[in-house]
Order: C-alpha cells, then structure tokens, then sequence
C-alpha cells in the first residue's frame, strides 16, 4: 500500500475542517450560515498559489444540483402534496389509534414504521414523508415536536442498515468487493438491522426524556400564544376533561348558570358518541356526559371540588377536537356599528350562533371576568374566546367582528386530489424501485405531477421546502470533496491504521468503525465507503497473514454500515431535514447523538460478530 505525504493541501483542508466544526459546535452563527461561509472560504481558498488542488472553483456550487439535494426539494413537495389532500391527516389519526397517545408509546409506533420503509427506500424520503405526520400528532397531543422528530430521523438513519438496498453504502459495497469474495445478499444484513433499529427505540424510550430537548418549536423567538395571553391579559388557562357522575351538583344546572358560578367554560360535550365542540347542544348538565372545562388552574381546583366532577390525566374523548391545529384561544373585537352593540353574550347566544366560548372581555384598560355574559357589549370591546379554528375563519368575512388572532390554522384539505397524490407517490416509488433513473429524477416526476394535477400549487411547493437544509447540505458537499480529493481522508485513515500495529482482530475492526463514523460526519457516506473499504479488507488480510483470525468480508461490512452511524451533527441528510422544523441546535445533536453513536456502535460489532 502507497505511503501518503501530508501536503499544503492536506492541512488546509484539515484546518477548514477543524473551523467547521468548530463553527457548528460553538453556534457562533446559524449551521447554515457556517456551511456557506466554509464553502465561499473554500473558495476563495483556491485562488492562493500553490492551493489550487483543493477545489475546483467552477464546481464549486455543484452541491445545489446534487442527487441529494435535488432529492430532498422534491420529497418535501410530495410530502406536502399529501398533506394538502389530507391523507398524512390520516396517517397520524391511524398512528395514534395504534400507538397510543403518549410520548413513550408514539415514538416506538412511529420510529419502527419508518425505519421498516426506509430499509427499502431513501432514509431521507421516508423521514420526509413523515414531517407531516409528526407535526400533526404534536399538534393534536401538545407533544413538542422536538421530542418527537430526533427518534423518527434516527430510526430513518438506522433502518438503511436492514436490507442491502436501505442504504447507498451497502448498495455499492458488492462492487466495492475483490472478484471471488462472496457478495451479500439481499437479507443478510437484516438481523444485524433490526437490532440497531430495536435499540434506537430502547433508547429514546428510556432515555429520551433526559436527551430529548423539551421547548416547543416556534422560529425566530415568537411568542406562543399561550405567552401572548398571559402577558397581555394575565390570564394562566388550561383544559382538563371531566366526567359528570351520577351525584355531581352539576346535574340539571344550565351551562350559563355553571360557568357564572364556578368561573369556568364548558367548551365541549361528549355523549352517546355525540361530540360537540363550540355551539353544543343541551342546555342541562345530565350524568353521564363527558365536558371539556377551560379554565385557570385555581378555577380549575375549585370547580372539581365543588362539584364532584371526575377529571382524567390527560384528553382522551377530546384529543383530537382539542389539539391546537382544530381549536384555541383568540382574540376578537366588536367593530363599529356592529348589530352586537347593545347586546349582552347571552342575548346573541354567543357560543351557539359563532361557536364561541368567551373567556374575557376587555374595555379600554378595564377587563371584565365575573358576569361578563351579562355586561351590554359595547364596540371595540376585545373578546377573548375558545373556539374551533373553523368558526373563526367564518368569522373573517362577517363585519360585526374584527379578528385579531390571525396566526392560526387555516386548512384547506383536498381530498378529490387523494387518487391524484397516492397514483403519482406510487410512480416515484415505483421508478425508484424498478428503474435506474437518478433518485432525484423519480422523486421529482412525482412531485412535478402533484403540481400540474392541482395537488398542490407551486406557490406551496416552493414554501414546502426547506430551504435551511438545502443550503446546509449543498454548501457542505464541496467540503467533503475536498476532503477526499487532496487526500485527506486516506492520509487519516491510514496514519491510524499504521499507528495501531498489530492488534487484536476486535480493536483493529473497532477502530475502523470508528474511522468511518468520523469519515460520515465530514464527507459523503458513499465516499467514505469507498475510501475504507479496500483499506480495511488489505488490513483484514494483513492480519490472516500475521495468524490473526480478521474475515476481510466482514471488515467491508464493518464499513458499510458504520457509515449510517451519522448521530452527531446535523451533516446527514435527514439530520439536517429535521434540524429546522424540530428547532434543534448542535448541542441537542451533541447531546442525544453521543449516546446513540456509542449504542450503535457497540450493538452493531456484537451483531456482526454474532452473524458473521
């Protein structure tokens, strides 16, 4: 094997490498904006003399174009054109019926779906086609998305190593070994996989709620709505569902009476699989019903005291109608010359008529809480109101009302496109699977006949994407060229492989799982593989020769799937999918990645070494 010289190349190359991660690790600006400052660097780089090798500047924004990236745009817009026909709508209600409606439950459900159909497709098209899906279920259960998006992209990642097709590196491995090596099979990796996925889920199920971050994603530090109203109004609400038994005091009171006496609202009813939500009908309590109660914790406390009324840990009837993408608290103020002036809450029937249920009523800098129902509105007065986002988006054309609240869900749902969107998800698929069209080509037929078909128009098309990854990624691909370009990756590697020795056959494998590892981080997995593998199997033979027991077979393996151990920064692709909707930081990569490396790692040497 050639002995390789560090060069002026090399350390440069080196030195940006350093910078970079430098650079993601300290956040001293956006991973975005570090990616493309490392590439125009690199760039720029080029002109000095004698520096010339490390890139080739007219290449050098090549990375926009890319299988990979091209990929992703066009997977994001075939995941929005399912969203907007309502079938990811779907999906979620299903996934929920399945799995439960708790963190520990939804994230086995989700993370074993997605990793079984990226064991046959792209990880990062299956982790965007579950975006959606992910954002809807932590809508409906109040789940932080941020706790949910880490295991399902991890479990994408890990599900590649499940089949020999799940992952570019095992696709190319056959080719990468010498004539007369047995290939692998299609299964052969499979115990191996479901191994690493099983302990993916183990992991974030034990220790998820220690590396998971917690905060509720909302970009660019706007405030939630729940902070908008305690800082405006002071007003501190939560929603609890309750069961009126056969002695509770609210038996035969009228729902006006209950909510002037105990200071709560009563915004839903379930019954004899009845549910209403806003105008629901019956104006008597009666044993037996289910009520959805808003109200401040204190409120709360005295209502269930008073009454006898059983609450439940958690929505369960009104999960659904509840979760913040169908309803919530807004603000609404009565317009000049509206016909309301004059008359009271319960005169115009408010909750029956525009399925609002008013919580407040502010005047000037004076609110009214106590027998607000009965107070003769007044225009300009400011309402603030429960209701489903339906009713409010009725609202928007009636005059008597000005809606101040306008950040919020506004669904338009296709559902006469639903045979457009599965026919054209299912040509992509079927290109991918049975043709040797470029990924990117398959993925954007599909998403090219969703836009012409009306599944979605191209204004939300573009808004689909992500454009945050895309720049991560393009940007990052000239740096992994020149990494492996100049050499620099081949000098490490065989620098560490030099430095060991002659070592046993375990550490030996262990350290080039490890190397790999690192190469994935910096450089495109496939180049990684194609680096290491010869250099492990010559090492693997080197070692039969010194009496070691080393199969090269399994050192190529080693390899292959070493490179899906990719946890740690947000360099993967689906990583860097995830990064902007889950509002992750580097440090929450750093955190929850750490941990899953070790686990992978580990798990999967065992594996090998069990099967092979």
């Amino acid at each position: 094997m050639e002995n390789l010289t560090l060069t002026t190349d090399m350390i440069v190359v080196l030195a940006l490498l350093a910078l970079t991660i430098f650079l993601f690790v300290s956040e001293v600006v956006r991973v975005d904006v570090a990616a493309v400052s490392v590439m125009v660097l690199l760039g720029l780089l080029s002109l000095v003399p004698g520096l010339g090798g490390i890139t080739d500047p007219d290449q050098l924004f090549a990375g926009f174009a890319s299988n990979a990236v091209i990929s992703i745009i066009a997977v994001m817009i075939i995941g929005a054109g399912l969203d907007k026909t309502g079938v990811m709508h779907r999906v979620a209600a299903f996934i929920m019926h399945v799995g439960g409606t708790t963190e520990k439950r939804i994230i086995p459900t989700v993370s074993g779906t997605v990793g079984i159909i990226s064991s046959f497709m792209q990880n990062v098209g299956a982790a965007a086609l579950f975006l959606p899906v992910m954002s809807r279920i932590s809508n409906r259960l109040n789940i932080p998305l941020s706790r949910l998006l880490m295991p399902m992209g991890f479990a994408a990642i890990v599900g590649g190593t499940i089949t020999m097709v799940g992952s570019s590196p095992l696709i190319l491995l056959n080719d990468l070994l010498p004539a007369g090596m047995e290939p692998f099979d299609l299964f052969d990796v499979t115990p191996i996989g479901l191994a690493l996925l099983a302990s993916a889920i183990v992991y974030f199920v034990v220790l998820g709620p220690f590396v998971l971050p917690s905060a509720q994603t909302r970009p660019g530090g706007v405030e939630s709505p729940a902070e908008y109203f305690r800082r405006v109004y002071g007003m501190d609400y939560e929603i609890r569902e309750v069961r009126i038994g056969n002695d509770s005091s609210l038996i035969g009171m009228s729902v006006a009476e209950a909510e002037n006496r105990y200071g709560v609202a009563f915004i839903g009813s379930y019954s004899n699989d009845d549910l209403r939500i806003g105008p629901w009908g019956g104006y008597e309590f009666e044993a037996g019903v289910y009520l959805a109660v808003l109200g401040a914790p204190d409120a709360l406390a005295s209502f269930l005291d008073a009454t006898g009324a059983r609450p439940r840990r958690e929505l369960k009837v009104f999960a659904n109608a509840m979760a913040p993408a169908k309803s919530g608290i807004a603000e609404v103020v009565i317009a000049p010359g509206s016909r309301l002036v004059g008359k009271t809450v319960t005169d115009v029937a408010m909750r029956r008529t525009y399925g609002l249920s008013v919580l407040r009523l502010q005047r000037g800098e004076e609110p009214i809480g106590e027998g607000l129902r009965d107070v003769p509105l007044q225009a300009t007065d400011a309402l603030v109101v429960h209701c489903d986002w339906e009713s409010l988006a009725r609202l928007e054309g009636d005059r008597d009302f000005v809606i101040v609240t306008s950040d919020y869900p506004r669904e338009r749902l296709r559902p006469t496109k639903v045979p457009y969107a599965l026919g054209f998800l299912a040509v992509a698929l079927g290109m991918i699977l049975f043709t040797d069209l470029p990924l990117s080509v398959a993925l954007l037929t599909g998403a090219l006949g969703m836009i012409l078909t009306g599944v979605i128009d191209i204004d939300d098309a573009y808004r689909a994407v992500s454009w945050k990854t895309v720049f991560l990624l393009a940007s990052l691909i000239p740096l992994g060229a020149a990494v492996e370009n100049t050499g620099t990756a081949a000098w490490i590697a065989q620098n560490t492989l030099d430095f060991l020795g002659q070592v046993e056959p375990w550490v030996l494998q262990a350290t080039i799982f490890a190397l790999a590892t690192f190469f994935t981080l910096v450089m495109s997995n496939v180049g990684a593989t194609v680096l290491l593998v010869p250099l492990s199997i010559n090492f693997a033979m080197a070692a039969q020769v010194a009496g070691m027991d080393a199969d090269p077979r399994v050192f190529a393996l080693t390899v292959a799937i070493a490179t899906s151990n990719a946890f740690l920064i947000p360099t993967h692709q689906v990583n860097a999918l995830i990064m902007g909707p889950g509002g992750y930081r580097v440090k929450d990569y750093l955190k929850a990645g750490s941990i899953m490396t070790i686990v992978f790692m580990v798990v999967a040497l065992i594996m090998l070494n069990i099967v092979f």
